[in-house]
């Protein structure tokens, strides 16, 4: 079974996607931009602060689907400019902590000239099979 979900409380789409597909027992979450929901605007220009709101929209759209951060198998990381690593990583730490995906990080344009992160994830959440 293959559902699309855009969460109440999540950024909305800036173009023809769905912010998650859940398929089985994955779900694939779109890139997330550092866009504060309430606003709809990019938060600040630190990367620190910019990566924690990306994760916590990642949050959000996980939350949608019934898993969480401790779920995730495999990250994304696209960064404006590659050194910005050290402080994305540091706040990236923060919210997998032991938890840790497999990851890959690259620089990239990204869609937003303001956006300095862009982060997607892969996650394993198991549905109830008596659903």
């Amino acid at each position: 079974m293959i559902e699309r979900l855009t969460p109440l409380g999540s950024p909305a789409p800036r173009g023809p996607y769905s912010p998650a597909v859940q398929a089985g027992d994955f779900v694939f979450v779109s890139g997330q931009l550092p866009i504060d929901a309430a606003s709809n605007k990019i938060v600040s220009s630190s990367v620190a602060e910019q990566t924690r709101q990306t994760i916590e929209n990642l949050q959000t759209v996980l939350s949608a689907a019934g898993a969480g951060l401790a779920d995730v198998v495999k990250c994304s990381v696209f960064l404006a400019d590659i050194r910005d690593f050290a402080a994305m990583n540091e706040v990236y730490a923060e919210f997998f902590g032991e938890a840790k995906p497999a990851r890959s990080t690259v620089q990239a344009v990204l869609p937003s000239s303001e956006a300095r992160v862009e982060i997607d994830c892969i996650a394993y959440a198991p549905r109830d099979p008596s659903a």
